[in-house]
């Protein structure tokens, strides 16, 4: 079970971390190569651990959540 503590990141902070623009990072999730939380008002927000387990060149993906997008919460 995941921790409801984790701290979420912005894509503009995703971005800061891969050196890229916040718009890649949107288009990364669109393309399910990163997972992403969508906000009540429909913002994305990336896990921490997963940012930097992509970071480290680990594959983040799992099979319950094949097309990179988890449930609004």
């Amino acid at each position: 079970m995941e921790s409801s503590s984790e701290r979420l990141l912005t894509p503009g902070e995703v971005a800061a971390l891969f050196r890229v623009d916040p718009k890649t990072v949107t288009r990364w999730a669109a393309a399910g190569r990163i997972s992403s939380i969508r906000t009540p008002g429909g913002h994305r927000r990336f896990r921490e651990s997963e940012v930097h387990a992509l970071l480290r060149g680990e594959d983040v993906l799992t099979a319950d959540r094949p097309n990179g997008d988890s449930p609004r919460v």
